[in-house]
């Protein structure tokens, strides 16, 4: 097992000396500095931006939504599939005419695809006006690799292999005041063959309860109504502290903060999960009762073959444990169409799983293959026309039984908070299951729970009015 880093606070300290002495620098420039940060992937991403905007907010910069005018523009990247790697690589290649028209525009690119070394030899070879390159195992030294861009004007790759740190007391800057991401561990160790993610985050590592906990309340006492606790896989909170602490006890930790918000965590592995995970949630008032519990494959042989460690039985079996204590657990999960060797008849198995199991919502991928994993070397017979045709299929069967769930909602009242304002001119909000809600009511209503009652519903999102 490779040992974790953890980051003495005064290493912290300095690196915060390092954001106030590039403050120091660009006061000597004339103009408010701009920085724009763009964020692709999943919410360990999210949480990371919002860790990077902190110390960009301390070095003086101001936040842009558009690329066009900011003195520093960063892109945190996800390499989870293909297609996110190419969306970034044609960003990248479009920020060639920012630069050309901004030539002190400083260009980085940081993130979980940044960390594969095919990925940055490509950077590096191909888009000489990138100018600051890292993965996410040390993004807390992000000042330090800045200034030495800035100082140096040379350009900087920092992807090595290194141990997977964590670093407590990097300054965030939130993206709203209502909803926040909490990271609770880092990394993975479960290699599933298909997946990227232990090889550019590294391996499990989890914060100290202690820390979290110091976070939550501060949000709690700030007014966030909604927390959700981040991880690869929260299950496995905890097993490397020695300290006797699972994840279920961090919920209830957790739910004990004093505060009238909703406990929400991803992602859940179903190898890890159980009835003492279902018992915490259905004892704690204030975890939502909504799970996102990846299943991937209806068929037990491609299970395996993905590395997941449990079988279709197994995974049946822990729904029946979760409904038997939550009802109306509102239930989502991912599903990979067209693992290599995946044959017709095993998709079919796929097929009656959701059926068996009527999920709320699925999110659903035709499998893409990944640089360095073990299932990119596997044969993969089966052509792309049909695994085109099996996943059309399975999502309109899915958008079947979404509309379907959703309908049993319509002349029921739920609490909701209402989290925004849609492109309609509707406000959004959301139940404790997660589900949208649009509604006409006044935007002053929004950062508030209401009593909405149900009028609607599509595959997607449910439609409602004010009580």
């Amino acid at each position: 097992m490779r040992k974790t880093l953890t980051i003495d606070p005064a290493e912290i300290d300095r690196q915060l000396a390092l954001c106030d002495q590039i403050h120091a620098l660009l006061d000597q420039r004339p103009g408010q500095k701009l920085a724009f940060v763009d964020t692709y992937g999943c919410q360990q991403n999210e949480a990371d931006s919002e860790r990077l905007r902190g110390y960009l907010a301390r070095m003086g910069y101001a936040f842009t939504d558009t690329e066009e005018g900011a003195d520093l523009v960063l892109l945190n990247t996800c390499a989870i599939r293909e297609h996110a790697e190419q969306r970034v690589f044609g960003n990248v290649g479009a920020l060639s005419h920012t630069k050309r028209r901004h030539p002190q525009q400083i260009l980085c690119v940081c993130g979980c695809m940044a960390q594969q070394d095919h990925v940055a030899q490509r950077l590096r070879q191909s888009f000489p006006y990138v100018d600051l390159v890292f993965g996410p195992q040390v993004l807390w030294q992000f000042p330090q690799l800045l200034l030495e861009k800035v100082t140096s004007g040379k350009r900087v790759f920092a992807t090595e292999d290194v141990p997977g740190t964590v670093a407590e007391g990097i300054p965030v800057v939130r993206q709203n005041n209502l909803k926040a991401w909490v990271s609770i561990m880092y990394g993975c160790n479960n290699f599933c063959t298909y997946c990227i993610v232990p090889y550019v985050r590294g391996r499990e590592r989890s914060r100290q309860p202690e820390e979290i906990l110091a976070e939550v309340r501060q949000l709690a006492a700030a007014g966030y109504k909604d927390i959700t606790l981040l991880g690869q896989n929260v299950n496995s909170y905890g097993k490397d502290l020695g300290l006797g602490v699972d994840f279920a006890w961090l919920l209830e930790q957790v739910n004990a903060i004093a505060g009238d918000f909703l406990i929400r965590f991803m992602t859940s592995h179903p190898k890890d999960a159980g009835e003492r995970l279902f018992d915490a949630m259905a004892a704690c008032e204030k975890v939502a009762p909504v799970l996102h519990l990846p299943f991937q494959s209806g068929s037990s042989r491609v299970l395996k073959a993905m590395n997941r460690g449990y079988t279709r039985e197994g995974y049946l079996t822990l729904v029946d444990q979760l409904r038997q204590r939550i009802p109306d657990i509102v239930l989502t999960s991912d599903v990979i169409v067209g693992f290599p060797g995946e044959t017709q008849e095993e998709f079919e198995e796929t097929m009656r799983l959701i059926e068996t199991v009527q999920y709320d919502a699925l999110f659903t991928f035709i499998f893409s293959p990944r640089h360095g994993t073990p299932a990119e070397k596997l044969p993969d017979p089966m052509p792309k026309e049909q695994k085109s045709a099996n996943f059309q299929r399975l999502l309109q069967r899915q958008n079947e039984i979404s509309r379907a769930r959703h309908q049993r909602y319509i002349g029921k009242t739920y609490r909701c908070l209402v989290d925004g304002q849609g492109g309609d001119g509707r406000l959004t909000a959301r139940t404790a299951g997660g589900r949208l809600v649009h509604l006409e009511a006044d935007t002053e209503l929004v950062g508030t729970w209401q009593q909405v009652k149900m009028t609607g519903a599509s595959n997607w999102a449910l439609f409602g009015t004010l009580v």
